[in-house]
């Protein structure tokens, strides 16, 4: 995939993730979006450590954060945080089941489809390890919400 159509995927995948917005409503937003960018920062530096470790590459730009994780960062990642916690904050048993769900299908047909497409692929993590990599912020997502609800 040339870097000019991989710009344009990630452009519509932000613009799409955050068009949902309005439909959290300005309350949730304002509830959910500190934890949901706390949870993205934690996940900027895990990403640095995979990037280091040679856990997954991109095919276009592979050194590149803006170009790869960056979009999905700010866009899936950070909205579709704040829409689980809208969703399922205060049943921690329906969070963690929502997470699952999200996650294994990142990890699995969604990463297949990334790596047909030859945007990004897996290289030292398989799907499985990857889920795992994803799936642990879920409980961590779930406690910085629950210490700024405690805060207020």
């Amino acid at each position: 995939m040339s870097l000019k159509k991989q710009w344009l995927i990630n452009i519509v995948m932000i613009l799409l993730s955050w068009s949902t917005i309005p439909f959290l409503g300005i309350r949730n937003v304002k509830r959910f979006l500190p934890a949901s960018i706390l949870i993205v920062i934690l996940e900027g530096i895990n990403v640095q450590i995979g990037k280091k470790r040679k856990w997954w590459f991109f095919y276009n730009n592979p050194k590149s954060y803006i170009s790869g994780e960056f979009p999905y960062n700010i866009g899936p990642h950070l909205v579709s945080s704040m829409w689980i916690l809208k969703l399922t904050y205060g049943n921690f048993k329906r969070f963690i089941l929502l997470n699952a769900v999200i996650d294994f299908y990142f990890a699995f047909p969604h990463l297949s489809l990334m790596k047909k497409l030859k945007v990004a692929a897996l290289d030292r993590l398989n799907n499985w390890q990857f889920f795992l990599y994803i799936f642990y912020k879920a409980p961590i997502l779930y406690g910085f919400q629950y210490l700024f609800e405690k805060k207020e």
